[in-house]
């Protein structure tokens, strides 16, 4: 398909042609590190993996910076499963924390709105019509 890959009605949801635009320059400037960096951002992952065959990269390049890639990826894995798991205790204290905040923040946000849609409405009743305007 080459660059007419962005017509096809599957991979044109996945790579627009602006977006292909915007990931031609970054192939043409960093292609290896476009790979490195593309695979470990959950968004645009597929995204750059169809650059990389639009832009005809040799696939001896791709693999080996796409292994590299899977090499790093590993590595952040494993690190956050050992540090999670050893402190799994203090994790969910945090956690459990960070719900009751984020309960407290939906419920304020909750009674501002209110205040505010009762306050704007009081407002225009006692606003004569033709001052309103």
């Amino acid at each position: 398909y080459g660059r007419m890959i962005v017509t096809n009605k599957r991979f044109g949801k996945i790579l627009s042609p602006k977006r292909l635009a915007g990931m031609e320059r970054a192939f043409n400037k960093r292609g290896l590190f476009v790979i490195l960096f593309g695979r470990q951002v959950l968004g645009i992952r597929s995204q750059v993996l169809l650059m990389a065959g639009v832009m005809k990269m040799p696939s001896r390049t791709f693999f080996l910076s796409d292994a590299v890639a899977a090499l790093i990826t590993v590595a952040i894995m494993t690190g956050a499963g050992y540090v999670g798991g050893n402190n799994l205790k203090i994790l969910r204290q945090h956690i459990s924390r960070g719900n009751a905040a984020v309960l407290i923040l939906l419920a304020a946000l909750f009674v501002i709105y209110i205040a505010f849609r009762y306050l704007r409405l009081r407002h225009e009743k006692t606003v004569p019509p033709d001052v309103a305007e």
